[in-house]
């Protein structure tokens, strides 16, 4: 590590603390040359696969691009910001534990309507009206009647009801 004062190729740790909840190493160093001293993090690095389009095209995977799809479809919705950080945090971590190089599109939208499911009924039709490209009102008939098929009751008592129960 150099020394941003006076850029010496020398420095020596004088303490090493985790930060950041554990993710992080926090160095504290000094110039051996100038004797100045400095702060560095140390975090670790993953690598997150590539994703391939459904023509075929390879991009990066965009995190950005991840979170205002979520939050498109969790509009106007009761749903935090802290719940859909803790979603985007999921979905990330799944991604660096496959191991892949490449991962589809497709299961990474699988993913995000998974974490919508669970976080709010009516953003995860929403969010699969576009993903799924729904061309008329069966498609969102179709969905919900597999929401229901999947239903996990507990978890939808927690929710506001997407439709009107039946009598």
């Amino acid at each position: 590590m150099h020394c941003p004062f006076c850029s010496h190729g020398e420095t020596k740790v004088i303490d090493s603390r985790l930060a950041g909840e554990g993710r992080q190493i926090r160095r504290r160093r000094e110039c051996q040359a100038c004797g100045e001293r400095f702060t560095t993090f140390e975090t670790a690095e993953l690598v997150m696969p590539r994703v391939v389009k459904r023509d075929g095209a390879r991009e990066p995977f965009d995190e950005a691009k991840l979170r205002s799809g979520m939050v498109r479809a969790l509009e106007k919705r009761p749903v935090s910001m802290e719940a859909v950080e803790a979603a985007v945090a999921r979905i990330i971590h799944g991604l660096q534990t496959m191991g892949e190089r490449e991962v589809a599109a497709r299961q990474v939208g699988e993913m995000v309507m998974e974490e919508l499911r669970r976080m709010d009924e009516v953003a995860y039709v929403r969010f699969a009206s576009v993903y799924r490209s729904f061309q008329d009102v069966t498609g969102f008939q179709e969905e919900i009647r597999r929401l229901r098929e999947m239903g996990d009751a507990d978890s939808r008592r927690s929710q506001l009801p997407l439709l009107p129960e039946d009598p």
